[in-house]
């Protein structure tokens, strides 16, 4: 079998991690770092490209592929889940496929995290003084989870929930069962806002979802909602959201994800009261680089083996 040669534009210290875990596979396999953005000029000899997100920090991709696009390149794997940071005519050409699933532990736990916060009142509960006063804690158990969306990241977070005796109901765009026991269906989006204590937005941004969460939705909610969103920004009509905070509908908006990215300095999401954001940061780990390594080499196993790829772009 001829050496396959992988086009990569991670990390170096990343790279290493992959050489580490193809010596240890023995497959046949070399990686050369190449450089972030779109890609161009890849060696000539390269069939894999491992591609980061392009269109990101305020940088779209031209609307045409450079010159001698896609040169060698056979198959080409995105390090992200999502294809919205991406050109659409990266789409067009070769196989694409996603590194979907690999953070959905990750985007679970700080979902968790945020709801724990929440319903624990952590930090303002931590003193420092002697002047203690005696809180009353909202309990998990018992409590409703929304999801809307329910692929890798809403399974795992349905099953860490279910353990906790947190009651769960979602909405997917399909119709295949939940396959996690004690989860309800929605009737539809304002059937799940309206029964939530918690909804995670876990859904891909499309055509389809752009500010799928809005003011007729928002109005659906049950008082005192606590949103939090691990997607996309874009899910969220974020004035909507504003005015939702401010009018008490919502009593919390947990957002790692915002649109743009990052919000421009005095965004009113930054200062507001009832607002906590953080710098779309759920899904990396201490570990993310195996984790995109296994569901990554997962898929080079198939394509040496010419076998159909998971996770294709869709």
């Amino acid at each position: 079998m001829s050496q396959v040669t992988i086009a990569s534009q991670l990390d170096e210290d990343f790279n290493a991690v992959i050489r580490e875990r193809l010596a240890s596979l023995h497959l046949e396999a070399e990686v050369i770092g190449v450089p972030v953005g779109v890609p161009s000029d890849l060696p000539p000899q390269a069939t894999v490209l491992l591609l980061r997100p392009i269109n990101v920090r305020g940088y779209t991709a031209p609307d045409t592929p450079p010159p001698g696009w896609p040169y060698g390149a056979q198959w080409v794997h995105l390090v992200s889940s999502g294809i919205d940071f991406y050109p659409q005519w990266l789409f067009n050409g070769p196989p694409v496929t996603t590194s979907r699933g690999s953070a959905a532990d990750n985007l679970a736990e700080f979902a968790l995290a945020a709801i724990f916060a929440a319903a624990k009142q952590l930090p303002d509960i931590w003193v420092k003084d002697a002047q203690w006063q005696f809180t009353a804690l909202r309990p998990l158990k018992g409590s409703t989870l929304g999801i809307l969306g329910f692929g890798a990241i809403g399974k795992s977070l349905a099953h860490k929930a279910r353990a906790l005796g947190i009651n769960v109901v979602a909405l997917r765009q399909s119709a295949a069962p939940f396959e996690i026991e004690g989860v309800t269906a929605a009737k539809d989006i304002h059937d799940l806002f309206a029964r939530a204590d918690h909804l995670v937005l876990a859904a891909p941004l499309t055509e389809a979802t752009r500010h799928i969460v809005n003011a007729e939705v928002l109005d659906s909610a049950k008082p005192g909602l606590h949103l939090i969103n691990i997607a996309r920004g874009g899910l969220v009509d974020q004035e909507a959201l504003l005015q939702a905070l401010d009018n008490g509908r919502l009593s919390l908006a947990s957002l790692d994800v915002t649109e743009p990215e990052p919000l421009p300095d005095g965004h009113p999401l930054y200062s507001h009261p009832r607002v906590r954001l953080s710098p779309h940061t759920s899904a990396i780990s201490t570990r993310s680089q195996h984790e995109i390594a296994d569901a990554f080499l997962a898929n080079l196993e198939r394509y040496l083996g010419k076998q159909t790829l998971h996770n294709r772009a869709n």
